[in-house]
């Protein structure tokens, strides 16, 4: 039977009516605010978009646009699984970086098993706790506040539940990427193997409550073990300082300079002071210096770094 090429202004609707009638959905794009699908229904291929024009996600890496950007906290908009998000980069720094603070309503999550095509992915716990499975990773465990996953380019995962008013950011690697619905696979699947690359990643669970505070740059962190797992692609930790304080940060030679506010504020200084308040966000050059002032006694800073990733 032939395939079917459908448009309709209201994605949303759309996609609940086809799913509703039975159709099975296989790829979904972008996560924060989708506007294009791809399912099967009755042997035909059904594509869903909002509009003719939509964007499609790139066949390689987006050239890099660094640029200074700071987003305040804001609103969100409805995403994929019924989770609410808020774009953290607008400009996606060329196509090549999207950032999100993703909201998620207590209670079981809308999600089935998927995977992203990805170079680079990771997310963590602001507030709250979420339980999710993942491929050859045992049964599936719960991610409470500062903990923090690696999701190497293909892992099959699964969001089950969640509550206390979850928050994640989550970071990714070109900014606009499909999701793969896996059908053939249910999770939990078993152990498998611990050191089990994919495309040079392996999965990361860093456990907040297990880490140490360590100096940093006038400041103390908690480090994840990102660099490990990724190969030395991307590196990320949890900063507080003391209160009133300060640190300074010498230019990165790498691409992403991310950080954002998990709790507290202080003032960030780069192009001249900007105040920061709890989620908040911002992205520094590369090859730029920064330094924070003025922190308030609970204030705690996600940060992460990305050297030039693999094409």
């Amino acid at each position: 039977m032939s395939d079917l090429d459908l448009i309709c202004a209201d994605f949303n609707g759309a996609l609940a009516f086809l799913r509703g009638a039975g159709a099975r959905l296989d790829v979904i794009f972008p996560a924060d605010a989708p506007h294009s699908a791809v399912l099967t229904h009755e042997g035909r291929t059904v594509r869903l978009r909002a509009r003719a024009d939509v964007a499609e996600p790139p066949s390689a890496l987006p050239p890099f646009e660094p640029e200074f950007v700071v987003t305040r906290a804001g609103d969100a908009c409805e995403g994929r699984a019924g989770m609410r998000y808020r774009d953290l980069i607008p400009s996606r720094l060329g196509g090549r970086y999207i950032a999100s603070h993703i909201a998620v309503e207590d209670g079981p999550v809308a999600d089935w098993v998927h995977y992203h095509r990805v170079a680079f992915q990771l997310i963590c716990v602001r507030r709250g706790w979420v339980r999710v499975a993942y491929e050859d990773q045992g049964e599936p465990f719960v991610m409470a506040e500062g903990d923090m996953v690696l999701q190497p380019p293909g892992i099959r995962h699964r969001v089950l539940e969640s509550g206390g008013g979850l928050e994640v950011v989550e970071i990714g690697c070109p900014a606009l990427h499909e999701t793969f619905a896996e059908h053939a696979m249910a999770l939990p699947n078993g152990e498998g193997d611990p050191e089990r690359r994919w495309e040079a990643q392996r999965f990361l669970h860093h456990r907040a409550a297990a880490a140490p505070w360590t100096r940093w740059r006038g400041g103390e962190a908690q480090e994840t073990g990102l660099a490990a797992a990724t190969g030395g692609v991307a590196d990320a930790r949890i900063v507080r300082l003391p209160p009133g304080g300060g640190l300074e940060v010498p230019p990165y030679r790498g691409e992403l300079v991310f950080g954002f506010v998990f709790e507290g504020s202080a003032r960030l200084e780069h192009e001249g002071p900007d105040p920061l308040g709890p989620a908040d966000a911002f992205v520094v050059p590369p090859g730029k210096g920064w330094g924070l002032r003025d922190a308030s006694p609970d204030f705690r800073l996600l940060h992460v770094t990305t050297e030039e990733l693999p094409g």
